[in-house]
């Protein structure tokens, strides 16, 4: 708004909706950068990798998320947010990525490129590296309705299928270690991965999937991911925020 200008309330609602459909838009527009963070409460080095991810969390070029993987589970703190599909999706990668071993924290720019997850200068310089590349991704609308996240992936030219990932996550959290590495530290958590499935394939013509969240751990919002199958390269997300 220009200083000095009067306007109707009608046209300030009127642009303020056209802003916030701007947001929705820009959001989903396949460009965004997704960073997965492999990461435990149980481990003594990954506390700054998470301090990184709540700033992440914030903004909005990236989608950072953290899957809490159970290997650590074992000296001395159970991660109250690991699970062994955590677990074997970071397998996955270390697969697909021809990594030597799987590690944390373990940081994955857009399916493609592993870092450690505390490296910032890394990441960032990765971030940006993506973001620059060409996109060729479809545009994501991401909208919740009756109980139901409604995911419309559009049309474009690909020659090969890729996966739809769905994944809810938690809002920020905080939690006192009682035992373990982290002993005595309260660590706090954002955009914590609760759960994720396939919940469909693209293959270049417009899709429509209808997810229930009814029942389903996850009080921060959701994602889309468009990814390789495999754990390849992610070429779309879209992320919706649930609020509280």
């Amino acid at each position: 708004m220009i200083l000095g200008m009067r306007q109707s309330p009608g046209s300030f609602i009127g642009a303020v909706f056209a802003a916030l459909l701007f947001a929705t838009s820009a959001a989903a527009d396949g460009k965004l950068v997704v960073v997965e963070l492999f990461t435990s409460q149980g481990c003594s080095s990954c506390p700054p990798a998470e301090a990184y991810m709540r700033e992440l969390a914030k903004r909005d070029d990236v989608i950072g998320l953290e899957f809490h993987v159970d290997y650590w589970d074992f000296i001395g703190w159970k991660d109250p947010f690991a699970k062994k599909a955590f677990t074997a999706r970071q397998e996955g990668y270390v697969r697909s990525l021809r990594a030597r071993y799987k590690y944390t924290p373990q940081a994955v720019v857009g399916g493609t490129v592993h870092l450690v997850g505390s490296n910032r200068g890394g990441i960032e310089a990765e971030i940006s590296r993506q973001k620059a590349k060409p996109g060729y991704g479809p545009k994501i609308v991401v909208r919740k309705e009756n109980g139901q996240i409604i995911a419309k992936v559009g049309g474009a030219h690909v020659k090969d299928t890729y996966d739809i990932v769905f994944l809810t996550f938690d809002n920020e959290k905080e939690t006192r270690v009682m035992r373990g590495e982290n002993r005595g530290l309260t660590l706090a958590n954002a955009r914590v991965v609760r759960e994720f499935e396939i919940v469909g394939t693209w293959r270049g013509a417009p899709v429509t999937r209808k997810i229930s969240i009814v029942g389903r751990d996850g009080d921060g919002g959701c994602a889309i991911l468009v990814q390789r199958p495999n754990h390849g390269r992610i070429i779309a997300a879209a992320t919706l925020p649930f609020g509280g």
